[in-house]
């Protein structure tokens, strides 16, 4: 069974830091795309950035310049670095890969969420 794990949310001040990590588990050939979504109260989910593995990223504007997300495609992992955080940053955070298992089904996977607050 393949799943995502993630860690790192928390209560952080306007301005403030804060590092996420997801980790893919489980019969996994291979990895596309790995990266970050998230959903605020009574909103839609929506992209935050977007690793394809292959040095290409892609990131929503409100975050460009603040966020950087990187992998280690080793490990299975995907990191989002949010620096410059703002009170409207705050939203549960959910990873998501697109995921080649080893017998060869593909799969949209998604991780469990991760609540991020921020405080003015």
């Amino acid at each position: 069974q393949v799943q995502l794990v993630e860690s790192g949310g928390g209560l952080v001040q306007a301005g403030g830091s804060l590092r996420l990590s997801c980790v893919a588990t489980g019969s996994i050939l291979s990895i596309n795309d790995m990266g970050w979504y998230r959903q605020a109260p009574g909103k839609q989910r929506e992209l935050v950035a977007i690793d394809n593995g292959k040095g290409n990223t892609n990131y929503d504007n409100s975050v460009k310049g603040r966020f950087t997300i990187s992998r280690d495609n080793a490990k299975n992992t995907v990191i989002l670095q949010m620096n410059s955080l703002k009170p409207e940053d705050t939203a549960t955070y959910y990873c998501n890969a697109k995921i080649l298992t080893e017998t060869m089904r593909f799969l949209e996977v998604w991780g469990r969420g991760t609540l991020v607050t921020v405080s003015s």
